[in-house]
């Protein structure tokens, strides 16, 4: 696939899936994840979702220090109703990191590898943290994403004005999508583990 370069050279995400191992889907159940797969998820590749895949990173790390992170053994509670701005987006980049599922997920076997009710949304908006929490100790975290200190080119907003009335050249075009991956890649390979950008903190 004709990704932007700087994709393959964003952080990646290890895990452990026991269900994956028990299936024979992957050796010893480990699996790793791209930013790739994060964009052939939502089939675009901006802010919210590079900011996803660090948050659900950074919970992760922080969750399991000597690592992997156990996939399907973390609970992640969403802090606005899954239809509020981008909340269900990011919902389903950190449900492919940590297998966090819905009702709609999978029920498990035997009380075992159950992804259902793992993932929950707010009924109105709570905040701007998610929380992650780790089904067999309890230790949790609290994430969030602050993206104000990733420049971006003051000529977009005409560029996509443009695009979406249809008068746009394919020069503007051309701009708008380097302009726009620009951000992200400033966002994956220099602002990932700067702590002003992808805030966490214990949950008390």
């Amino acid at each position: 696939m004709d990704f932007p370069h700087f994709f393959s050279q964003a952080p990646v995400v290890r895990t452990r899936d026991a269900f994956a191992e028990t299936l024979g889907a992957a050796r010893e159940g480990v699996l790793e994840y791209r930013y790739e797969d994060a964009v052939r998820l939502a089939g675009h590749s901006c802010p919210t979702v590079a900011g996803a895949f660090l948050m659900g990173r950074a919970a992760l790390t922080a969750l399991y220090p000597d690592g992997p992170a156990e996939r399907g053994a973390v609970a992640v509670r969403m802090p606005a109703p899954e239809d509020d701005g981008t909340t269900g987006v990011t919902a389903q980049v950190l449900t492919l990191l940590t297998g966090a599922a819905a009702d709609n997920g999978f029920h498990g076997i035997q009380g075992r590898f159950r992804r259902k009710g793992l993932l929950s949304f707010a009924e109105r908006r709570e905040g701007e943290a998610i929380t992650f929490t780790r089904v067999d100790t309890g230790a949790g975290v609290q994430v969030s994403l602050d993206v104000s200190l990733i420049p971006s080119d003051p000529a977009q907003g005409g560029r996509l004005a443009a695009i979406l009335q249809g008068s746009a050249d394919d020069a503007q075009r051309a701009a708008f999508a380097h302009a726009w991956q620009a951000r992200v890649r400033l966002l994956l390979l220099e602002f990932a583990d700067d702590p002003r950008v992808v805030r966490l903190a214990p949950l008390q």
